[in-house]
Parts: structure tokens; sequence; C-alpha cells
């Protein structure tokens, strides 16, 4: 990583600041831990018989991931991406941003990474959030033991990595829309009629085609209601295809662009 790269990946990170893109970071990744806890501080009678189960973690994972994985994740990156893009729109900033001695590669894919990174943030706090709605009511409810069942680190880091790898073709395709247009509430618009899509194409057999499918695809994997219609194929290589192939559309509309302010 060059030092031109790493001056430039600063100095968006210190625009980052100006912008909303923490505190929604924050809510998106604490809005159903939050959610856990009051509901388990208020059903006290059954904490310990919970607390005692062999799959408490499982069982914690799976239903704290239920509305981030079908719902949050996919919502947050499309907001993530449009609150860091609008930056330089919103303060019409574009023509200072191209004086300066960078090309656009470095300029495209700086401010690319500070979006990823926000990302990475959100999953690191979510996870947090996770632990934190099991250990709270096990300290404010007395008389109540640690949860007996061990952790899987091991699972739950795999888990993590897969749903990392299924949101990037949102990320990518709102990243190139969002770097093209100027009002903001186009890619919005766009990415949520694409989610909603997506979730309304999940019973037809190849909706892993779909790039805004698959962070609902990996949680329904393992459910056997038939609200979705799981492949057969690795639909995580069909998530990183798409990612790649987004990311080269933007950069390509970003470097031909002839509107610069």
């Amino acid at each position: 990583m060059s030092a031109i790269f790493v001056h430039a990946l600063h100095g968006e990170w210190l625009k980052k600041k100006r912008s909303l893109v923490f505190w929604l970071v924050i809510a998106g990744a604490f809005f159903t831990p939050a959610i856990v806890i009051v509901a388990r501080l208020v059903r006290q009678s059954s904490l310990p018989s919970l607390y005692a189960h062999a799959d408490f973690w499982n069982t914690l994972w799976r239903n704290a991931w239920e509305s981030m994985a079908l719902f949050f994740l996919p919502m947050c990156a499309i907001l993530i991406v449009s609150l860091i893009t609008q930056i330089e729109f919103r303060n019409n900033a574009w023509k200072q941003v191209h004086a300066l001695p960078l090309g656009r590669p470095t300029i495209y894919f700086s401010k690319y990474l500070i979006v990823l990174l926000m990302m990475l943030a959100l999953f690191f706090l979510f996870n947090i959030g996770i632990y934190l709605s099991a250990v709270v009511p096990w300290l404010l409810v007395g008389g109540m033991p640690y949860p007996q069942a061990d952790m899987p680190f091991g699972t739950f880091l795999r888990e993590n990595g897969l749903y990392f790898v299924d949101c990037l073709p949102i990320v990518a395709a709102q990243y190139a829309m969002s770097m093209r247009m100027r009002n903001f509430m186009v890619p919005i618009g766009v990415g949520f009629l694409a989610w909603v899509g997506a979730l309304g194409a999940l019973p037809w057999k190849y909706a892993y085609v779909i790039p805004y499918s698959y962070t609902l695809l990996n949680y329904l994997k393992d459910e056997t209601t038939g609200k979705a219609a799981i492949p057969e194929v690795n639909f995580h290589w069909f998530a990183l295809a798409w990612f790649v192939v987004f990311t080269a559309i933007g950069y390509a509309l970003f470097a031909r662009r002839a509107e610069k302010g």
C-alpha cells in the first residue's frame, strides 16, 4: 500500500466523522441485542432453564441473526454506502477532490475501503452485542448460573465471514450507484427495491443469481419451513463474483465520468 493511498485513506476517515455513519453502525449493531436483553429481563422466570440449556449459544446466535441477516444487514449496507459517498456531493466538493494530486483509483478505492471498514465495524459491534445479550441478564438477575454450554468460536467466526462475503454484492452495487448519482435517494430506493425483490424471490430455485439475496439465503439455509429454495450450489462464490463485477463496473463508470463537480 503506497504512502499516497494511506494519506488518502486517512483523509476519507476524517471526512467520515462529519457524517452520521458512525451512529448508524452503532444503532444497527446493538438494536437486536438490546431487544433480546429487554425481552429476557421481562421473562426472568424462563432464564434458569434457558441458560442451562446445552445449545444456549447456538440458539442465541440464531435468534440474534434472524433480524440482522434478513433486514438490518442489507439496510445498513445500503445506508452506510449512501452516507459516506454523499459527503462530496452534499458539500459540492468533488472539484476540490479531483484537484488533489491523487489518481482516480486512489480516490475511488480509498473511499471504498472506508465503507468496507465500517461494515467490519458493524459485524464486530454486533458480535459484542450478542455476547452482552447473554451476559447482561445473567448479571442483573440473581441466582442464575452462567451459560454452561461452550461457545463455538470457530463456527461463529466462520459464519461471520460468510455473512460478510454475502453482503459484499450489496455494498459493491450501492457504491457503484452512489458514486455516480448526485441524488442519494435514487441508490437508496433502488437498493431497497432490490432487497424487497430478493425477499420475494426466495422460493424461486434460481434466487441465488440475485445479488441482494445471499444474506437471506445464508440465514434460511438451515430452515425446513420451505420459505426459501436453498440451492445446491455454493452461493457464497456467486456473492464474491457479483462483488468483483460490481466493483469493476463501478470503477469504470467513475473513471469515465465527464462531469467532476
